[in-house]
């Protein structure tokens, strides 16, 4: 089976949303894909703030949101079409939407990004809410990505995305296992808007700094890490409660003190996951992976586990997750599975998402 779809994903960096157009061929249940066009639209008009602020809203603003949002996907959804030249080329739509609440042990989740809305603007069949029977069958939600890396990137047996959260994906025997390590992205983005940047660049910043022991060892404390899998985190966690023990006075050894954190905690999960000795390859993707100082203080605690770290070319560590969203809607379309009950808990695996018929009858 061949199928054209496009994936979009509005990360909790808040940078921008993610959009692939990509083909995938099915033959005897073994996947492959391509990226035909991928693209990051930057938010405008304030998209960003609204973003942040939406869990502040009254139930009727936020409500008013979820649709404005959901025609704004909409709208980005055409520019991109236009941009690219893939008129009548796209079969399906799958969204993300932007993670707002997430509270799994209340068997509740919310995206905003009304898929009626995405629908309705560009008249092609959209999924949306994929995490939403998973939570409701006692899992986690998230991660959500394993499905689409078993299918689509079963040569890593170790996965890493550093978006807005890190979170690590990894093979157990057959089975895989999935969860958020910390926050990441997020948390050092706000710290370089203290210095008047959007991110550290190459983590030159962080790399100017020094290490703050007792701030180090405070973070590397919080309660989370303790907690067995499945585990996940909301965006709350790395706003909330990391970014405020972090001291504002040197932006530098803040930035310096938070890259070690992540590191550390990359170490720490990667070292629980008892891989073979055959392949202990790391396939890194996210907007982490440009951070080349990052990557080096992660490369330097992996080192002495013999795992060799690898970042793949730029569309994949830039649309990765977008690319996998693309192939969780056509897994929905054709109603198999698109959540692993071994890595969010759930009572069963599940098939999730909610299907929009934007295309005329």
């Amino acid at each position: 089976m061949f199928y054209r779809a496009i994936g979009l994903m509005s990360g909790s960096s808040l940078d921008g949303l993610d959009i692939v157009f990509a083909e995938f061929t099915e033959i005897g249940g073994k996947w492959s894909y391509e990226i035909k066009a991928a693209e990051c639209f930057p938010f405008e008009n304030g998209w960003s703030e609204q973003l942040k602020k939406a869990t502040e809203l009254s139930a009727y603003d936020y409500l008013l949101l979820d649709t404005a949002f959901g025609k704004y996907l909409g709208e980005q959804v055409n520019r991109f079409i236009e941009t690219h030249n893939l008129y009548h080329q796209v079969q399906l739509i799958s969204s993300h939407g932007h993670t707002t609440f997430h509270a799994p042990k209340l068997e509740m989740t919310a995206q905003l990004g009304d898929g009626a809305a995405i629908a309705a603007t560009t008249g092609i069949n959209v999924v949306s809410d994929l995490r939403a029977v998973d939570v409701a069958f006692g899992g986690q939600g998230a991660p959500i990505v394993p499905m689409g890396e078993k299918l689509l990137f079963a040569d890593y047996p170790l996965l890493l995305n550093i978006g807005g959260i890190a979170n690590l994906s990894y093979r157990k025997g057959e089975k895989y296992i999935a969860f958020d390590i910390c926050a990441a992205n997020r948390v050092l983005n706000m710290l370089a808007a203290g210095a008047g940047k959007n991110y550290d660049e190459d983590g030159n910043l962080a790399r100017s700094g020094n290490i703050l022991e007792d701030v180090l060892h405070q973070l590397n404390g919080l309660s989370y890490y303790t907690k067995p899998y499945p585990k996940s985190l909301a965006n709350q966690f790395g706003t909330d409660e990391v970014f405020p023990l972090l001291p504002k006075e040197s932006i530098a050894d803040s930035l310096r003190t938070y890259v070690e954190h992540i590191a550390v905690q990359i170490r720490n999960a990667v070292e629980n996951c008892q891989l073979s000795t055959v392949n202990r390859q790391l396939l890194i993707t996210g907007g982490g992976a440009h951070n080349k100082f990052l990557i080096e203080r992660v490369q330097g605690h992996l080192s002495p586990l013999n795992i060799q770290v690898v970042v793949p070319e730029k569309n994949i560590v830039d649309y990765k997750e977008a690319l996998i969203m693309a192939l969780l809607g056509i897994l929905r379309w054709r109603e198999q599975s698109t959540t692993l009950s071994s890595v969010t808990g759930a009572k069963r695996d599940s098939i999730g998402g909610a299907v929009w018929i934007g295309q005329e009858a």
